[in-house]
Parts: structure tokens; sequence; C-alpha cells
């Protein structure tokens, strides 16, 4: 345990160090501000712009209730922008540590492979889920003040089920970023694959059941509905399955020492 809490104190070092510290919270905050203020002021952006001449604006845009605008911060914002500065950010997690030699060294101590996986795992977690509910508090704020008021309870509900999916991001990152060597197909694989999984929700109703990416599709029916679909439950246990198997990948290959450059 006293290995698990240091790893991760270094990873909060490292982070300080890179100012992630500051701009990963900053860069959310500005994504769950985009959507409320765009939607609110098009109308007006569009009829500046083309001085009224041949532009039908649909008066419905601004009669939108807040629980669509907020759902549209996790589906528009969050599931596009957001995945892939995500997946930007996390892809010398592992890699890093192999390139510089660090991670042979750290596994010549008496280092559990399972603390420095857990410790990498778990703070980055904690930091981009915080980096994340930051952006979206905004968002709600800003909603709440141009829009409708959304339920306390249907903002935090749906808050929870995206960071399950927030969590399978970073171990399905954590372990491309231990399969691979080079940082750019490591953010390539990533975005492919975890935007490919947004894509795809919709499609089937049996796909959605064991696709992570659902999870940020019932977060959003929880802010337009208000309430939670009969599906989410086997989802929410299939998505943390998924993203413990991506941790067992990641602590298997590591324990077998196949992540040498040589």
């Amino acid at each position: 345990m006293n290995s698990f809490i240091v790893l991760m104190n270094k990873e909060f070092t490292q982070m300080v160090r890179d100012f992630k510290i500051i701009w990963l919270p900053l860069v959310f905050i500005l994504l769950g501000i985009t959507q409320p203020v765009m939607t609110y002021y098009l109308p007006t952006i569009l009829e500046a712009l083309g001085s009224g001449q041949g532009i039908t604006i649909d008066p419905n845009i601004a009669a939108q209730q807040g629980g669509e605008i907020l759902a549209g911060t996790l589906g528009a914002q969050f599931d596009q922008l957001g995945i892939i500065i995500i997946a930007i950010s996390l892809m010398g997690i592992i890699q890093t540590d192999k390139a510089n030699g660090m991670l042979a060294f750290i596994l010549t101590r008496p280092v559990p492979v399972r603390s420095y996986i857990g410790g990498k795992i778990a703070s980055n977690y904690i930091f981009t889920a915080f980096s994340v509910a930051v952006g979206y508090l905004a968002s709600y704020l800003y909603v709440n003040l141009l829009f409708t008021n959304v339920a306390i309870f249907d903002m935090l509900t749906a808050l929870l089920f995206y960071l399950v999916w927030i969590l399978f991001i970073i171990s399905f990152t954590t372990m491309i970023s231990t399969l691979i060597n080079s940082p750019g197909l490591i953010a390539l694989i990533s975005i492919a694959f975890l935007i490919g999984c947004r894509l795809i929700v919709g499609l089937s109703s049996m796909i959605d059941i064991i696709n992570p990416a659902s999870m940020s599709k019932h977060a959003m029916e929880v802010l337009i509905t208000g309430s939670v679909n009969s599906n989410t439950m086997v989802n929410l246990v299939v998505s943390l399955l998924c993203a413990a198997i991506a941790i067992f990948i990641t602590n298997y290959w590591i324990s077998n020492k196949k992540f040498s450059n040589e």
C-alpha cells in the first residue's frame, strides 16, 4: 500500500510539473461553457452575420430544455474533443516510463506491478474525473442561467454514469500505452477506438449493452428524460468489467516484461 501511495504522489507531482493540473481543468471548463453559450446566442450570431437575409432560424433553438443542453455538453463536447484531449494527455502514461528506462528501474525495486499500475490509473482517473466534473459543473451553471433548471439529482446521476465511461477511457489508453511504443500511434489507436465506440452507440441494443460508451448515452437520457434506462445497470457492470480486463492485460504485459524496446 505504501508503494501505491508513493506512486500516486509521484504522478500528481508530475502533473504539477507539466502544468496539467492547470490546463486540463481549464480545457474542460471551456468545453462545458461552449455548449450552452453557443446554443443560446446562435440565433443572434446568425442574424448578425447574415443580416437576416437567406437564413431561417429555428425558433425552438432558444426554447430547448436545460437537460437537453447539458446532455449536448456530454455528447457534442466531451465525447468528441474531450476524448481526443484525454487520449493525448494519457498517451505517455506508461510509454514514457518504458522509453526512459524508468519502468525497468521501478520494477527492479520491491514495487508490485499492481501498485505501479494502480497508482498510475488511480491518480490519472481522480484528476481526469475532477477536470470533467469541473467542466460539467460549469456547463450546469450556465444552463441554469440561460435555460431551464436541471434537477440536481439528475445532474449528479448523469455525472456518475459518465465517469464510468471516463474510467474505461483511461484504462484502455493505459493498456495501449503499455502495448505500443510510439506515442503518436498510441494516441491514434486510442482516439479511433474510443470515438468509434461512441459512434456505434444506438445502432443495436445488444451492442449497447456491451459497449462502455453507452454509459454516456445513459447519462444523456437521465438529463433529457429524468429516468434511468432499464439496461443501464447491466451496461454499468459490463463497462466496469471491460475496464478491469484492460487493467488485467496491462498488468500481465508488464509482469511478463513484454514492454522491452529490444
